[in-house]
């Protein structure tokens, strides 16, 4: 039988969800890193437009490390900087790259849905009022990722199709960075 945890004067976070959420600061961190060299890879290989919106991606998702960060601290854990390793360097296709974006997204919304569910079973209102900032935001990623990865199949990648999919990637980084504008 499991002890019951008591919440102290200086911890308000249970156990268990300190490790949930310190695993989601790692997966945001390698989120961050692994955007960022997919960014690297596109401005290497002539996608302006496709690596300013990964790049932009990038910072977006070390803001979400860091958001998460410091709830763990501010509510009496310890947050862990995680380790990056393993970090893919090279694509075959932008269209790999919006692939892989789209199934990482996904994991990254049921590690979300993970946390959500804990706290609420734990009756954690507090992380679970935390966690709904999340749960908006990985659903307009997931959004944005099947978007481009929808341009892929209507503009065609034949001919001038990757240039056209790539100025399409910057209307859609301008949307996301502007939204309602």
């Amino acid at each position: 039988m499991k002890a019951k945890e008591i919440v102290t004067l200086q911890r308000s976070l249970l156990v268990d969800t300190e490790k949930l959420l310190n695993k989601q600061v790692e997966m945001e961190g390698k989120s961050s890193a692994y955007y960022l060299s997919m960014a690297s890879w596109c401005h290497m290989m002539g996608y302006e437009n496709a690596a300013k919106y990964l790049y932009t991606h990038a910072d977006e998702e070390r803001m979400h490390m860091m958001k998460i960060f410091h709830y763990i601290n501010e509510a009496g854990g310890h947050a862990i900087q995680p380790e990056i390793t393993d970090i893919r360097h090279n694509f075959n296709s932008l269209r790999e790259v919006f692939e892989l974006i789209l199934e990482h997204e996904i994991k990254v919304t049921k590690s979300i849905n993970t946390i959500v569910d804990h706290a609420f079973t734990a009756k954690d209102f507090a992380t679970f009022s935390f966690m709904q900032w999340f749960v908006t935001e990985q659903r307009e990623e997931e959004t944005m990722s099947r978007r481009a990865l929808e341009l892929f199949d209507i503009i065609g990648e034949e001919g001038v199709g990757l240039w056209t999919i790539d100025q399409e990637l910057g209307k859609l980084h301008d949307q996301a960075s502007n939204p309602g504008a």
